[in-house]
């Protein structure tokens, strides 16, 4: 009876993980598919792509393809007034379903929230929050060793993402975000931390 149970554990197939696309934009920002078994069960197929515009000039777009966790499949953007970067995704469940890569992000319009905005010299300008943005955001970050304070609008992922961890470690700088139009004149409650530099949080987000 015990040499059947041995025999029974020894044979009981091993639980098998999903198989994604794996593509990872490298320097010269584009990438190819390839093969990859998921590392962890529950893991999904994903697409993530990262947009920043300046104004209505699109300065990166970055591609991704890999495994995922499903608090990975986000969608949200930041919006600093003078800058704006989208986050979108596609994450599917079934093997190898992760071809196409995610959509462009689509215009959208005010939705009549209002944030302060920043612009070198003082925070008094004025950000027409758009689509799912309803927070206000603030960070101070450092660029070229200065210390540069941005101020705007954010979708509530980019304010509690399962992302902030790992993303802490990469930017060093703190996003505060509240809710009510112009509540980021003063500092805030911390409420997660978020990648400014859209090639950081490709990489963050497909490490």
């Amino acid at each position: 009876m015990h040499l059947f149970l041995i025999f029974g554990i020894v044979l009981l197939p091993k639980a098998s993980t999903l198989k994604c696309f794996e593509c990872l934009p490298g320097g010269s920002g584009s990438c190819r598919d390839t093969e990859k078994e998921c590392p962890f069960q529950g893991a999904q197929c994903g697409a993530l792509r990262v947009v920043t515009y300046a104004g209505d000039l699109k300065v990166s777009d970055i591609n991704a393809k890999t495994c995922v966790t499903a608090e990975q499949c986000v969608e949200g953007s930041l919006n600093f007034g003078v800058s704006r970067t989208y986050i979108t995704s596609k994450c599917c469940t079934s093997e190898l379903c992760n071809t196409q890569f995610a959509p462009e992000p689509q215009k959208s319009n005010p939705n009549g929230k209002k944030c302060f905005s920043c612009d070198g010299k003082s925070c008094t300008g004025t950000v027409n929050c758009e689509g799912n943005e309803d927070h206000c955001i603030s960070t101070t970050v450092d660029l070229g060793g200065e210390k540069t304070t941005m101020k705007g609008c954010g979708s509530s992922m980019m304010c509690s993402g399962a992302q902030t961890a790992e993303i802490a470690g990469v930017i060093k700088a703190e996003l505060t975000c509240c809710q009510g139009n112009f509540c980021n004149s003063a500092i805030s409650t911390r409420a997660g931390l978020l990648l400014l530099v859209a090639p950081l949080i490709a990489s963050v987000m497909f490490s």
